[in-house]
């Protein structure tokens, strides 16, 4: 399930632009990119959601992100998840066991499940198709899927919603492998927000009776 969280994230913070792409799709996304990559930082609520119809899972968790550069910081309170990268380093929080697990980002077994890529996955992996405009809450959104080529993401498609008049992801509808339907919906977005590096690096003096377990 987190794999595919950090991609629905990827998703919304970055578009999917190169093979075999529709040409009408590729001119929103690559404004959409264009306008995204042109921030400093990028701070962000959301609501992820995962369905499974035949198995009756419903759930809904509000969480945050923050971006700054090859940096950064994912909170989901509700499930007890926090994910940690200065870079270099990359701390994966669990509250149920109060327990930290430590490791290089090279080490990372996919770069998918890295968000600083943000602005580069898209770059390959995906063809994109238009489907057309849909009016959401009184607001006209651009309707593109994706469908990647390689089974490591773990999707077979995801729904863009991107808005006609901002440029901007409102949010993406991911179709699991396992039968899982993933979504994530930016409810704010935040620009140029002031963020020291240290925010970025996960203190283990702030939590008593820690485990940590390190792969470096």
């Amino acid at each position: 399930m987190k794999n595919i969280f950090i991609l629905g994230l990827m998703m919304v913070y970055s578009i999917a632009s190169v093979a075999q792409q529709d040409p009408k799709a590729k001119q929103i996304l690559d404004e959409v990119s264009k306008k995204t990559r042109s921030f400093e930082t990028i701070s962000a609520q959301f609501v992820f959601t995962m369905e499974n119809k035949e198995m009756a899972i419903n759930e809904k968790n509000q969480g945050s992100i923050q971006l700054k550069g090859q940096k950064y910081r994912v909170d989901l309170p509700d499930i007890g998840l926090k994910v940690y990268s200065d870079g270099q380093t990359v701390w994966n929080y669990m509250a149920d066991g109060n327990q930290v697990t430590v490791s290089n980002i090279e080490d990372g077994s996919n770069e998918l499940m890295d968000p600083s890529t943000v602005f580069t996955i898209y770059e390959k992996g995906f063809r994109s198709k238009y489907i057309g405009d849909k009016n959401i809450g009184g607001k006209v959104y651009h309707q593109i899927e994706l469908f990647p080529d390689s089974p490591e993401y773990e999707v077979s498609k995801v729904l863009l919603s991107i808005g006609k008049d901002n440029k901007m992801i409102h949010s993406a509808t991911l179709h699991g492998t396992d039968g899982n339907l993933y979504g994530v919906e930016v409810q704010k977005f935040d620009t140029g927000v002031a963020m020291p590096d240290s925010y970025f690096s996960f203190n283990p003096k702030e939590y008593k009776d820690l485990e940590v377990i390190d792969f470096r």
